[in-house]
């Protein structure tokens, strides 16, 4: 029985990265022989046990063979006999298929060491066709090693998976897995631009697709469209080192303009109100879990308004958080103030620039929550009579701070 560590460990601790989980590959043994070792058998699809001690993740070299579209019509063959070299094989790109020995020596068959020097995502081998998700994880690669970057034969055999409906296949949840995980990584406009390259981002999110080549602001920014202004709403949210649903929120915010008559733009006609339905939509699709669900709802539909804060009057103001059920939601409140600071300062020039629009609703907030709405509704009765008593204090409040 021979161990070896394989994946992502080898391939970050070759590019000088912290290394994070570990993950191993078991050649020659049987999972009988693994339990007697006191293994913990935890795998449904193959073979997968963790180690007594460390309870990290060991599993059986084993051979896939496709059977089925979608990423689970394989067959897996896991046996003493597969070699170490056959398990690589299986693997979706070059640099993830490296494997290093207990004694610290690398088996590298299909030259992921030069990839790595030459910052190239390279699929394995053909197989590579057989399991649409290594799109999806060639895309969120892309995101996180921004430097690298796809090998044309790589983008040849994704754009051959699109046209053949192989992406079709793809179940909801593993999109949305790879799609948060790719919009946590360092620079997440480059999960787009791959997708958008082979064609996929129009099959999985079509939304977001269309929003490319539609114009943001003809008249101050007439060199970006909305598609690249997304791109850089996201990228200056992951810089922020802000989290999923905020990130999420700022992907949707602006899903409306795929949909908005070209002589509308770029004024805000109602396309919010459509955005929120394109993101229902899209959430229902996806099983987006619903804290990313209703943030991104919500900034779809009052991002603009938000925008215009700096220009409102306190009345407009204490609606204005009302729609964004603010009060009994702060937590939310302020994810959505930053999903739209992303899109404020996702713009050239908007980085030494103060967003005047969520500073003044950030503080109509702060005032308007000090008020004693408990003490109001000691003095009135009925539920409409209080909730009127509230907003008119609200609004006093206001007018007399700002």
């Amino acid at each position: 029985m021979q161990i070896y560590t394989v994946g992502g460990a080898v391939r970050d601790e070759l590019l000088g990265l912290p290394l994070k989980d570990r993950d191993f590959v078991v050649v020659g043994a049987t999972p009988e022989a693994m339990v007697q070792l006191g293994y913990l058998p935890v795998g449904k699809d193959f073979p997968v046990f963790l180690h007594p001690q460390t309870h990290e993740e060991y599993a059986l070299a084993r051979t896939e063979r496709k059977t089925a579209r979608g990423y689970k019509g394989f067959q897996v063959y896991a046996a003493p006999e597969v070699t170490l070299e056959q398990d690589l094989a299986r693997r979706d790109l070059t640099i993830n298929a490296i494997a290093k020995d207990e004694a610290g020596n690398y088996t590298d068959p299909y030259h992921g060491q030069r990839d790595l020097a030459a910052r190239v995502l390279r699929h394995v081998g053909p197989a590579f066709v057989e399991d649409p998700v290594r799109i999806l994880r060639v895309a969120r690669f892309a995101a996180r090693f921004s430097e690298f970057t796809v090998a044309e034969e790589t983008n040849v055999l994704m754009r051959e998976m699109v046209a053949n409906g192989e992406v079709d296949a793809l179940v909801p949840e593993r999109v949305w897995q790879e799609l948060a995980r790719g919009l946590m990584e360092a620079k997440p406009s480059r999960m787009l631009a791959v997708l958008r390259d082979c064609g996929a981002l129009a099959k999985i999110l079509p939304e977001v697709d269309r929003l490319f080549g539609v114009p943001q602001n003809p008249k101050s920014h007439p060199e970006i469209d909305t598609g690249i202004h997304l791109s850089m709403v996201l990228d200056f949210a992951a810089e922020k080192k802000i989290d999923l649903p905020v990130r999420f929120a700022a992907l949707c915010h602006d899903l409306g303009k795929g949909v908005t008559a070209p002589q509308d733009m770029p004024n805000h006609n109602g396309h919010e109100a459509k955005g929120a339905e394109l993101v229902s939509a899209l959430c229902n699709r996806l099983r987006v879990p619903n804290d990313c669900k209703s943030l991104a709802h919500i900034t779809a539909r009052w991002h603009g308004d938000a925008h215009n804060a700096k220009n409102m009057q306190a009345p407009a103001l204490v609606e204005l958080l009302q729609h964004l059920d603010a009060f009994r939601q702060p937590q939310r409140f302020e994810q959505f103030l930053q999903a739209c600071a992303a899109d404020y300062y996702g713009r050239p020039g908007y980085s030494e620039r103060e967003f005047l629009g969520g500073a003044r609703l950030q503080a109509a907030y702060r005032i308007a929550s000090h008020v004693d709405t408990g003490a109001i509704a000691q003095q009135h009765q009925g539920g409409e009579a209080i909730k009127q008593a509230v907003y008119e204090a609200r609004c006093a409040a206001v007018k007399c701070e700002l």
